[in-house]
């Protein structure tokens, strides 16, 4: 991988999309391949993801953006659904200049990436979904996790996400401690109501009834200690969608930072894999 003063630094601006200002980071690529667009879990700012994004092929374009209530993305007005979330991402799209892109989403991320790919087919390409499920008819995680879910105190209090990162995310965390507190050094919390936005915007969406009718084809990520969202989710989705493929990887919720290197390399090949034209499959 490149070095830390050859690789490739995003350029972080802030612009306005339908009246909300969206604070959005790229990462310039060379021109030869679809650009990657990531949409994160509920209340990650976009440094998040930056081990991930260093590990990926430098010749790859990332977009990176806050969504409304996260980082550096003032809170909507009123919550926002699924649908609006995903029309708001196909306006920053047009805002920035991209017609296609290939859509990757984290988590709560996942639900909003699955929406856009339904709502706009010929805008994403290729899909990929990492630690994320259905929605409402999903299998759920224990309870005692997803009460600690409920509050933003995870991105308010280092303490807390250090002492409680294990029982949350699993994997790697339980037994690293360094890697909860690098993930409690770059997460920080945009606004409370903007995080409860959107938790307001999984209320009742589920991806179920549509899932069979996406023709992209699709990787789906997923860690085999995930306290959040159990492994058997991403076993559903890979049987529902037409054209998906299945990894599981050895680690937990926070894999696509914590497992950044596999992660990266499985999905740079992934999208530099040739699309069949009868299929649509890989």
């Amino acid at each position: 991988m490149p070095s830390e003063t050859t690789r490739p630094q995003a350029e972080t601006s802030t612009i306005t999309v339908s009246g909300q200002r969206l604070r959005v980071a790229i990462r310039k690529g060379d021109g030869t391949r679809t650009p990657l667009l990531l949409m994160n879990g509920i209340g990650a700012n976009l440094e998040v993801l930056q081990p991930f994004v260093d590990a990926l092929d430098p010749a790859l374009e990332v977009i990176r953006f806050d969504v409304p209530g996260t980082g550096g993305s003032p809170a909507p007005r009123f919550p926002y659904r699924f649908s609006a979330y995903a029309r708001l991402v196909a306006q920053m799209l047009d805002q920035l200049g991209y017609q296609q892109v290939d859509g990757l989403g984290i988590s709560w991320g996942g639900g909003l990436a699955q929406q856009f790919a339904y709502q706009y087919p010929r805008r994403c390409r290729r899909l990929i979904l990492v630690s994320t499920g259905t929605g409402a008819l999903m299998i759920p995680g224990r309870p005692a996790v997803l009460a600690k879910m409920v509050t933003p105190r995870r991105y308010q209090d280092p303490a807390y996400i250090v002492q409680n990162a294990g029982e949350i995310y699993g994997g790697k965390v339980r037994t690293q401690p360094k890697l909860a507190q690098e993930f409690a050094g770059t997460a920080r919390l945009g606004s409370v109501h903007g995080y409860f936005y959107q938790l307001l915007a999984g209320v009742g969406w589920t991806s179920i009834r549509w899932l069979r009718k996406l023709q992209q084809p699709t990787l789906i990520l997923h860690g085999d200690d995930d306290p959040l969202v159990p492994l058997v989710n991403a076993r559903i989705m890979h049987r529902l969608i037409t054209h998906a493929k299945l990894y599981i990887f050895h680690d937990g919720h926070l894999g696509l930072a914590t497992s950044a290197q596999e992660l990266a390399q499985v999905v740079d090949q992934f999208l530099a894999a040739p699309i069949s034209s009868s299929t649509g499959g890989v």
